[in-house]
């Protein structure tokens, strides 16, 4: 159970970190409003013409007496939007990744080489290109595994008393394992580690990952919150990565793009102070 304390406090030192470098978190909140801009518009479009693609889909309730044919549609169209919704949370993280993966590969070193007893970050020593194209496979069969579970669960809400208490619950811990994933994978594939060995980390301590994710995804249900969390998200989860490899990590007392020059200036004004 000291689990789930240390993942969600992974998830606070993340924030934490973005807030101390004012522009790495600039830079990491680009994706996400991009991304966000694509889904708000696929969900306003969902919202005006879901009812004509059900009306389309469905022309056997066309001869159907009122006001069945009407509740009928009406309750797909619901449920059409519902798992949209379901969908759009599921997938975001993976898509913004996708986006902005220079974004936060730059992200997620800055965070290795400040927390570093030695100031370095590892590099997987890929190209560009070839990063980008693990990262969309990767992304893809997490997404796809994401939409399996969410099918199930799906189906079992209709499941009287259980649906209705113990498969939410469930689908929160799901969302929350999958989004772990996805925002580890910027750290992990840095270190040439494939998917199937992340989910083998992740599965050995899965009440760490429930602590980090399963708060982030409540919080993501939330409209906009999502965007703004991403870049604190991807530096709490780099530090998340390093737990589970077993990476020594040292006081974040020291800015990596503080100018040397300025940090000697203020090292000297210390000591000037010190001095009787």
């Amino acid at each position: 159970m000291r689990d789930l304390g240390v993942g969600f406090n992974y998830l606070v030192h993340g924030q934490r970190w973005v807030a101390r470098h004012g522009k790495q978190y600039g830079f990491g909140l680009v994706p996400g409003l991009i991304t966000l801009v694509l889904y708000v518009g696929a969900l306003v479009g969902l919202a005006l013409y879901g009812e004509d693609f059900v009306t389309w889909a469905t022309p056997f309730a066309d001869d159907w007496s009122s006001p069945w044919a009407g509740l009928f549609r009406g309750f797909l169209t619901a449920v059409l939007f519902a798992l949209a919704l379901l969908l759009a949370v599921l997938t975001f993280t993976a898509v913004t990744l996708l986006i902005g993966q220079p974004f936060y590969e730059n992200l997620s070193e800055k965070v290795d080489r400040d927390v570093s007893p030695d100031g370095t970050a590892p590099e997987s020593g890929l190209p560009l290109w070839r990063e980008l194209w693990i990262s969309a496979r990767d992304s893809l069969r997490i997404v796809v595994r994401a939409v399996l579970w969410a099918t199930l669960l799906f189906a079992l809400g209709f499941v009287p008393f259980i649906g209705q208490t113990v498969v939410p619950v469930i689908g929160f811990f799901v969302t929350g394992f999958f989004l772990t994933e996805e925002l580890t994978a910027v750290a992990l594939q840095r270190r040439r580690v494939d998917l199937r060995e992340r989910l083998t980390l992740l599965r050995s301590r899965k009440m760490l990952v429930w602590g980090f994710g399963t708060p982030l995804g409540l919080a993501f249900l939330i409209p906009f919150v999502a965007v703004f969390l991403m870049p604190g998200a991807v530096a709490g989860a780099t530090l998340m990565a390093r737990d589970l490899l077993g990476e020594e990590t040292g006081e974040e007392d020291h800015d990596p793009e503080a100018d040397p020059e300025d940090e000697s200036a203020a090292d000297a004004s210390t000591q000037e102070g010190a001095t009787p």
